[in-house]
């Protein structure tokens, strides 16, 4: 039976264990006293990163957990998934709601709590293709600037003692209006560091997440469909329960200001080609490659009446946005390498122009109340507030493949 953690710890990760298992076995005293009886919020908590963080977490022993997601299946999911685990601590008070964290019952039941000793965000537009248009533009940088200022200034009324978020590794320099909009989210909650801690990380990939394209190779193998993916984009990934641990271990042991980041070499980088394969390999197929979409669909008919050779399109990526590569500092940026054995810091981080950013965000809601406005508009807001965005236009989507 397929095994899908023994598959991404073998072919993907290339890890048989986590590789921050070291760093949370000698941080552990120092989790325990910052987590042991404290209340805990998880924004976007029913996703795939959300709810990898409130496994990290449980086992320091909270004192409450809320989970807030929009989705409320996923949040029936995830409680059903952790009242099911063996050993699994669950404390007392444990609440989910399915609401917006820009909603005003949010803020309602925020004030209720009268907020709560730790906080971390998950609630974020992540995918490249949130860019196709100006409305999904407008979805993205309204979801990951102006609500995320929104619960910025609700914290600032019942102060958390930790605050975290997550980034990007596509917020170093940015190609991509997401990556842009987490490389903004990060100077946003910066320019809050002197009201309460925020800490963020870049990371990689998660391998297999929900809507991940490995996520789409299952769906498609599920419905025997064929496969599709760019043959020379490189990633780093990071497994689920690695990606929930990255962001415990920043929420709780970063610095002010600190920027986390896991210690991954250039030759485990992965192409979405090659994990395809790998997948296809591992369920009893032959690949046969072809030479577009359509030619693919074509010939998966055949793996309705039991063929075994499954048909895949691989091409170079020819879509906005798409970097070929992955980075998490840039040359600006200064990293301590030596604090832990598997994570980098990004430490020294100022205070960002607060005259600089508040105009920026005065900027950006008001092109959004017009009647008109365009993609080239918002891009060219986010190049004068960010000179190194160099963003990748091609004028065709994701939406546009398989």
């Amino acid at each position: 039976m397929f095994n899908l953690e023994q598959f991404i710890a073998k072919y993907v990760t290339k890890r048989p264990e986590s590789m921050f298992l070291k760093d949370i076995e000698n941080n552990r005293k120092v989790l325990k006293e910052k987590i042991e009886g404290k209340s805990v919020l998880v924004i976007g908590g029913a996703g795939s990163i959300g709810s990898s963080f409130i496994k990290a977490v449980l086992p320091f022993k909270p004192s409450s957990l809320v989970v807030a997601d929009t989705n409320e299946n996923t949040l029936a999911e995830l409680t059903r998934d952790l009242r099911s685990t063996k050993d699994m601590y669950m404390p007392e008070e444990y609440i989910t709601y399915p609401m917006d964290f820009a909603s005003p019952v949010f803020k309602k039941m925020f004030i209720r709590h009268k907020g709560f000793d730790i906080v971390g965000n998950f609630s974020a537009h992540k995918h490249v293709r949130s860019e196709k248009d100006i409305y999904s533009v407008e979805a993205l940088l309204q979801n990951n600037i102006l609500h995320a200022k929104e619960l910025l200034d609700l914290l600032a009324q019942f102060p958390p003692e930790e605050y975290f978020c997550v980034s990007t590794d596509k917020a170093a320099n940015p190609v991509n209006i997401m990556g842009a909009s987490k490389r903004i989210m990060e100077d946003l909650i910066f320019s809050y560091s002197d009201k309460f801690p925020v800490k963020t990380a870049r990371f990689a990939n998660v391998a297999f997440s929900n809507g991940s394209l490995p996520f789409g190779f299952l769906e498609r193998i599920k419905k025997q469909q064929p496969l599709s993916a760019p043959s020379d984009v490189l990633r780093y990934f990071v497994s689920p329960e690695e990606s929930g641990q990255i962001c415990m271990l920043s929420c709780m042991l970063g610095e002010n200001r600190a920027i986390f980041f896991p210690k991954l070499e250039e030759a485990q980088m992965m192409t979405f080609d090659a994990i395809g394969t790998k997948l296809l390999e591992e369920h009893g197929y032959e690949v046969l490659m072809c030479d577009s979409d359509e030619e693919a669909i074509e010939k998966a008919q055949a793996l309705k009446e039991g063929s075994r050779v499954y048909p895949v399109h691989y091409a170079v990526s020819d879509t906005s946005g798409e970097k070929a590569f992955e980075e998490f500092v840039t040359e600006s940026e200064t990293a301590d390498m030596n604090r832990f054995s598997s994570l980098g810091v990004i430490t020294g981080k100022a205070i960002p122009n607060q005259e600089k950013l508040e105009a920026f965000l005065e900027q950006l809601q008001n092109v959004f109340e017009k009647d008109e406005t365009s993609k080239e508009e918002v891009v060219d807001m986010i190049k004068e507030y960010l000179p190194n965005f160099e963003h990748i236009e091609t004028g065709r989507s994701l939406d546009s493949k398989m």
